[in-house]
């Protein structure tokens, strides 16, 4: 199989990266899908010192893993987010954080987006996965009554502040995948359609393709591989299963805590859930996606010490090269 299996770091950077890359190794990932925080990447670090951009190179190999694309989808996050409060302080570094002035923590944020650009290119990767964050996921409701001028203004405003950093990628030669997820600009097919279309669909911007989020609100994942098949730039490997089936559990999930027996869905690991992985790993070879199949672990109910290597191994069973020739050619006297 010509694609790497890799490990997204963002749910272990309570861990040392060393030990999170033994892990990843040990278990027998291709690679990882670094984060830019916990101490897993620091970007400024990395921009301004090239012995530490290097350390993060050398302890991939030193376990025997590639580097395939980097994220920072907690600094993305803020750059068109409004409100800003007191959950982007829990998310943003102190740097972005500063003293907490929205306006100037969405600039930080954009230029930390700009500068992970850089890193990227730097450490050999052409792929940045993460958010855009929104003006406007606060109206997702539509009550009380938004004007349809506010929406638009969302869009524009997500254009405006996204395309000077898109323009820094460009430069570096480097693709930013956004992750189509709730709270963001783009969050399903629709919002993913204009978003694309607020931004000229400039190749600069793309997206990472994960199921969990579309399975819950209800949208085909194989269908949205097919349409959108030159913008999958990235693919996050991450399962949900549905408890919808009582009458009483809904998909807003009624403010409970993730495991909650009474949610409409959960997050759990690749594999056991809902995702119906099979016909998405054959619409990824159908549009000829080549690139890292990236493990997401997120599971409330299950340790991560068993989800990790669990899921490489069910992702394992699943991928399978296309044939070289129709199978019907054998049918063929000529």
């Amino acid at each position: 199989m010509s694609r790497p299996v890799t490990l997204f770091t963002g749910q272990w950077a309570d861990l040392p990266f060393e030990e999170v890359a033994r892990l990843a190794g040990e278990w027998g990932y291709d690679g990882l899908e670094i984060a830019c925080w916990g101490d897993h990447l620091d970007v400024y670090r990395a921009v301004e010192d090239d012995a530490y951009a290097q350390s993060r190179l050398d302890i991939l190999e030193k376990n025997g893993l590639k580097l395939y694309a980097i994220s920072n989808h907690l600094k993305g996050q803020a750059v068109c987010d409004d409100p800003i409060d007191f959950r982007h302080q829990d998310i943003v570094s102190e740097r972005v954080w500063g003293d907490g002035d929205a306006e100037g923590v969405r600039q930080r944020a954009a230029e930390e987006m700009k500068l992970t650009a850089k890193v990227a290119r730097k450490l050999g990767v052409d792929t940045v996965v993460g958010f855009t964050g929104s003006s406007i996921w606060q109206y997702v409701a539509m009550f009380p009554p938004v004007p349809a001028s506010v929406i638009d203004a969302g869009y524009e405003d997500f254009a405006a502040r996204w395309n000077p950093i898109l323009d820094v990628f460009d430069g570096e030669g480097v693709r930013f995948a956004h992750e189509v997820h709730p709270s963001e600009i783009a969050y399903d097919y629709w919002s993913t359609v204009r978003t694309l279309e607020a931004i000229g669909h400039r190749e600069a911007f793309g997206l990472n393709w994960d199921p969990s989020h579309m399975v819950w609100q209800g949208i085909d994942p194989v269908a949205f591989i097919t349409d959108f098949a030159d913008r999958i730039y990235h693919v996050d490997c991450k399962d949900t299963r549905m408890r919808m089936g009582n009458g009483r559990n809904g998909i807003l999930s009624s403010h409970l805590a993730w495991s909650d027996q009474h949610r409409g869905w959960d997050f759990v690991s690749t594999g056991h859930g809902d995702v119906p992985w099979e016909d998405c790993f054959r619409a990824l070879n159908g549009i000829g996606y080549t690139g890292p199949i990236s493990i997401e672990w997120e599971d409330a109910g299950m340790d991560r010490l068993i989800g990790a290597p669990d899921a490489l191994k069910f992702v394992r069973s699943k991928l399978f090269d296309k044939p070289d020739a129709a199978f019907d050619a054998a049918f063929s006297t000529k």
